[in-house]
């Protein structure tokens, strides 16, 4: 998903890079708290993000149907893991404790997978594609404004793990073989988004350096209109994904 232009003053230290980012460095950046702050939030929800998905995904394989399917999510599960293992060794380095950093975001992620629980296999597929691209796009968002080391770091562990395309062929197969599955998925789907959208908005509230770095005060960042349009484009994407796997959105 493509990022939007930011709209902060190309000056000093926080000039533009090459891909629209800022070129601070994180020992530029990391002298204000308030940054350094919603960085170790920043780095710590993802970091139980990863930490979550390899379990889902680990929990998924063992309901696969079949030894190909089950390979195929294991492997998936181990890069996951290999990306919290990632962030978390980040955290130390700044000087962070990670289990700490990591707590505050348990309760809301555990509680989004409680409250979106699946019934079947299709709809774990439908979870994983809906959930983790909707995080991933709005860590890619939030990635824009960030120092060249943390940036670089959390686009690389955003990469595709290969599971989107896993999802879609499955998802998309048993619908061809019982369109009747449709609309049950898309009803599923309609329901991830509105959950994932509510647990996002729910943390950022109740962290204040991260809401501080989304509406401004850190980072050069997004004020009120600007949020409201990054959501504008996260819907959009996941429009897109909806269609991706023959579901309306």
């Amino acid at each position: 998903m493509d990022t939007p232009e930011t709209s902060a003053s190309e000056t000093g230290t926080e000039r533009e890079g090459s891909e629209g980012g800022t070129s601070r460095t994180w020992e530029d950046a990391s002298a204000d708290p308030r940054y350094r702050a919603a960085i170790v939030d920043l780095l710590g929800a993802l970091a139980y993000g990863e930490l979550a998905a390899f379990e889902r995904l680990a929990q998924d394989a063992r309901l696969a149907p079949g030894l190909e399917a089950k390979a195929a999510l294991a492997r998936m599960a181990a890069a996951e893991f290999h990306h919290y293992e990632r962030l978390a060794a980040r955290l130390t380095e700044i000087g962070v404790d990670a289990a700490a950093a990591m707590e505050p975001f348990a309760g809301p992620l555990d509680e989004f997978h409680r409250l979106t629980a699946p019934s079947d296999w299709l709809e774990g597929l439908v979870k994983a594609y809906v959930g983790d691209a909707i995080a991933a796009d709005f860590y890619r968002e939030i990635a824009h404004r960030l120092d060249v080391e943390t940036r670089d770091l959390v686009v690389n562990v955003l990469d595709d793990t290969g599971y989107a395309d896993f999802a879609v062929d499955k998802v998309r197969a048993a619908i061809e073989a019982d369109p009747r599955l449709g609309g049950p998925l898309a009803l599923w789907a309609r329901r991830l988004m509105g959950e994932a959208l509510s647990q996002a908005q729910r943390v950022v509230a109740d962290r204040d350096a991260l809401s501080t770095m989304l509406v401004g005060g850190v980072a050069d960042g997004f004020d009120l209109a600007e949020i409201g349009q990054m959501f504008a484009r996260i819907t959009e994407a996941h429009t897109k994904r909806m269609a991706a796997l023959g579901l309306a959105a």
